[in-house]
């Protein structure tokens, strides 16, 4: 008996196998996406470099001209990561956030120097306010002086 439980004829088994070619799109690090629409059984030609973008040249076998697709590549608009274009949502958001920050920060400096200008000018009041006061009071003590020198003819 074998270790493992394996036999030793296995069954014949019969193999079918059908391809479906479904176009795969790939990119270079700044070429643009090429690939064929229709592909008919093909030999199939690779080529690649730093800026001339990774390619599935595929020549068809009937020699028919067929309509290929090309767009941008790693650095395209048309396809981006999502990790950038999260990162880019993430730095837009901030950048809002900071904007409306300066614009709260603002809102609450003028109100500090409104509340100091208030703040002044109830100062300036309640010190003209006194000086008037005084004024007053010397005003009333002069004529309490006079007041008192009144009164001499008294007949008691």
């Amino acid at each position: 008996m074998p270790l493992f439980g394996s036999k030793k004829n296995p069954p014949a088994q019969t193999v079918t196998t059908t391809t479906t070619h479904t176009p795969q799109r790939s990119s270079g690090f700044f070429g643009g996406n090429k690939r064929n629409s229709q592909v008919e059984p093909a030999q199939t030609q690779k080529s690649g470099g730093l800026f001339g973008g990774k390619r599935n040249n595929t020549v068809p076998t009937n020699h028919h001209a067929e309509p290929h697709h090309s767009g941008g590549g790693l650095l395209s608009r048309n396809h981006e990561d999502n990790s950038i274009v999260a990162a880019r949502e993430r730095v837009i958001a901030a950048e809002r956030s900071e904007q409306e920050a300066d614009r709260a920060l603002m809102a609450a400096r003028q109100s500090v120097k409104s509340a100091r200008d208030h703040v002044k000018r109830l100062e300036l009041e309640a010190k003209e306010e006194a000086r008037l006061a005084k004024i007053k009071q010397g005003q009333a003590a002069s004529l309490s002086k006079r007041g008192k020198a009144l009164g001499r003819h008294d007949h008691s």
